[in-house]
C-alpha cells in the first residue's frame, strides 16, 4: 500500500487551512498471551450491538473532548517512514491465528504519522476483552529502539485478512488506520482510495475537523463465517459516534456501515459517507509538467444515481485552484468515486497498478432526505497527496441534542457494467477550440445500446449550461460514431458570457429515448 498524505484546504479564494497526515501501508499485529485484572473480559450481560457503543458515544458527548496529542513519545513520531515500515507484526500472534475462523487480524504499531493510540477489543461468547499491547508482538527489523518502546503504548490500527484468491492464503482485505480512515479491496484489486467515518467542515475557510476512531470491538467470527462484524467509537472536538461495520470479502467486497452521531457543539457541515482519493492528471488535464505516464489517478470521476433514475458522471480533475462542486441529491440512490479506466496502456505504470485501483459505490439505507453530493478537488503537484473528497451533505445539519442515524452499503470493486446500466462516459477531453474565449469539449460514450447501433444512426446530443443562454452559448455541436470505443462521440464548444463558473450537462438520446448517463462538468473563470 502506497504512503499517502491527505491534504486539507479551504474554499477557492480563501486561504488554505490545516493538513493532516494519514497513510496506510503494510504492517502487522496480534494479541498478547498474558492476562491481568486490567485486561480481564467484560462479561456479556447482553449481546454486543450498536446500542452498547451508542451509550458510550452518548456519554462521551456530554464530556469535554480530550486531545490525545502527547500520548505517544515524541521520538517515536520522529522516526522515518522506512523505519516505521520496518516494524513488522509477528504473524503467529495474529488474532485468531489458532483458528478455526478464516479471518485473522494484524495490528499496526504507533509512530511516524500515527500519534493516536486506539483501544482494540475482542468480543466472543465470554464477553469483551481488551487486546493488550506489548513490544514483543512486533519484529523491529533493523531498528534499534525496541527496548525504548513503552510497554503500554497501544496500537495505531489494524488490518483484516481473509482468503479471497485461494483457500490456503489469507489476503489483506480491509485496513483501519489513521483518524477515521479505512480502505478495502475486492479479489483482483490493489489498495487505492479510502473511506472515512465522517467529514466535518471539509473545504471551509475556518478549517476541517478530523474525527478519529478511538476504540474498536472486533467480534470473533464463527468457523465458516464469510462476514466479520466490528464496532467503533468515534470522537472529535464537536462530534462523537457509534459505528457498526459488517465486512464480506469477495470479488466485490461488501462493507455495510451503520452509525449514530452525537454532537457536543454545532457543526455547519457534516459530510456523510466520505470518500478520499487522488487525481494527478488524465486525458482531460492540461499539464504544466512532464510525466512519462499518460494518466495518474486512483479515481477518475464521481458517479451519482438519483431515485428519479438519472445517472450523472462528473469527471475528476486537478484544478489550478481548489474547487468544491455541489450536486443536488434530493432523493439519493447511490454515489461513489470510480476508477472507470481499466486500460493499462493509459497508465504505463508497472509499480502502482493504477488500472487495478478499486472503485467504491455506496447505496444509502432508506431516505437520507434532501441534500447534495459535494466533490472537493484540491490542486496537487504529485501523487503522494490525496486531493479528491466526496460526501453527502444533508440540507438540515444535525443540532446538539439530535441523534441522527445513517446506514449504507459500500461495494469495493473493479469493473461493473451495471453502474450505470446504460451508456457511460469513457473519456472527457477539452481544449481552447476555435471560438474566441471558448472551450471545446470532446466526450466519448460507450456501453448499453450504443454498441449495437449502426454508424449511420442519427443520435442527438443534449447539452445545457446552467442559467441558459444568459450565462453561456453552446455552439458547433456534433455527434458521430466512434468505432474505437464501440460507442459515440459528442463534441461542442462553449463560450461563457460572464466571468463566473459555468455548469454544464450533456447526454445522448435517440428520439425520446435517453441512451446514456448525464455528463457533468464546469468551466471556471
Amino acid at each position: 500500500m502506497r504512503n499517502r498524505i491527505v491534504p486539507l484546504a479551504a474554499l477557492a479564494g480563501v486561504a488554505t487551512v490545516v493538513a493532516l497526515a494519514c497513510t496506510a501501508s503494510a504492517a502487522e499485529t496480534s494479541p498478547p498471551k498474558k492476562q491481568d485484572a486490567k485486561h480481564a473480559p467484560e462479561a456479556a450481560a447482553s449481546p454486543f450491538d450498536l446500542e452498547r457503543v451508542a451509550r458510550q458515544a452518548r456519554k462521551l458527548a456530554t464530556e469535554p473532548y480530550r486531545d490525545p496529542k502527547g500520548d505517544v513519545p515524541a521520538w517515536l513520531l520522529d522516526i522515518s517512514y522506512d523505519q516505521w515500515r520496518d516494524i513488522r507484526f509477528r504473524l503467529d500472534r495474529a488474532l485468531w491465528a489458532d483458528g478455526p475462523s478464516r479471518f485473522q487480524v494484524q495490528l499496526f504499531h504507533l509512530g511516524h504519522f500515527y500519534d493516536r493510540g486506539v483501544a482494540i477489543n475482542v468480543v466472543d461468547d465470554e464477553g469483551s476483552k481488551p487486546v493488550a499491547f506489548s513490544p514483543s508482538l512486533f519484529d523491529y527489523g533493523h531498528n534499534d529502539f525496541a527496548s525504548r518502546v513503552p510497554q503500554d503504548l497501544g496500537f495505531a490500527g489494524f488490518r483484516i485478512h481473509y482468503p479471497i484468491k485461494r483457500p490456503d492464503y489469507r489476503d489483506e482485505v480491509i485496513v483501519f488506520l489513521g483518524a477515521s480512515y479505512f480502505r478495502a479491496l475486492g479479489r483482483e484489486e490493489v489498495f487505492g482510495q479510502s473511506a472515512r467515518g465522517l467529514a466535518i467542515d471539509t473545504a471551509e475557510s475556518w478549517g476541517e475537523e478530523f474525527p478519529w476512531f478511538r476504540k474498536f470491538w472486533l467480534v470473533r467470527p464463527p468457523a465458516q463465517a464469510q462476514t466479520i462484524t466490528l464496532y467503533a467509537l468515534l470522537d472529535s472536538p464537536r462530534v462523537t459516534g457509534a459505528y457498526r461495520f459488517a465486512v464480506t470479502p469477495g470479488d466485490q467486497t461488501r462493507v455495510d456501515v451503520e452509525c449514530q452521531l452525537f454532537l457536543r457543539a454545532e457543526v455547519k457541515k457534516l459530510g456523510i459517507a466520505p470518500l478520499t482519493s487522488m487525481f494527478l492528471h488524465g486525458e482531460n488535464t492540461v499539464r504544466p509538467f512532464v510525466d512519462f505516464r499518460p494518466e495518474v489517478h486512483d479515481s477518475d470521476g464521481l458517479l451519482l444515481h438519483l431515485a428519479s433514475g438519472e445517472w450523472l458522471w462528473r469527471p475528476a480533475d486537478n484544478p489550478a485552484r481548489l474547487s468544491a462542486s455541489g450536486l443536488r441529491a434530493d432523493a439519493l440512490a447511490g454515489f461513489g468515486l470510480l476508477q472507470r479506466d481499466r486500460n493499462f496502456d493509459h497508465y504505463q505504470d508497472l509499480e502502482t497498478n493504477a488500472d487495478r485501483r478499486p472503485s467504491v459505490w455506496q447505496v444509502p439505507w432508506g431516505d437520507w432526505g434532501p441534500g447534495r453530493i459535494e466533490l472537493v478537488e484540491i490542486p496537487i503537484n504529485d501523487e503522494k497527496n490525496d486531493n479528491l473528497v466526496a460526501y453527502f451533505v444533508p440540507d438540515r445539519a444535525p443540532k446538539p441534542g439530535d441523534e441522527p442515524r445513517f446506514g449504507y452499503t459500500q461495494w469495493w470493486y473493479g469493473e461493473d457494467q451495471t453502474r450505470p446500466p446504460g451508456g457511460r462516459v469513457v473519456s472527457t477531453r477539452h481544449d481552447a477550440g476555435t471560438l474566441e474565449g471558448g472551450t471545446r469539449f470532446v466526450i466519448d460514450f460507450a456501453g448499453g445500446k450504443l454498441g449495437t447501433l449502426p454508424a449511420e444512426e442519427v443520435l442527438r446530443g443534449v447539452v445545457a449550461a446552467a442559467g441558459g443562454d444568459a450565462v453561456a452559448e453552446v455552439r458547433d455541436q456534433h455527434v458521430v460514431a466512434n468505432p474505437h470505443v464501440g460507442g459515440w462521440r459528442l463534441s461542442f464548444q462553449v463560450v461563457p458570457k460572464k466571468r463566473e463558473p459555468v455548469e454544464l450537462r450533456a447526454f445522448l438520446e435517440r428520439g425520446e429515448e435517453v441512451l446514456t448517463e448525464t455528463w457533468s462538468s464546469a468551466i471556471l473563470p
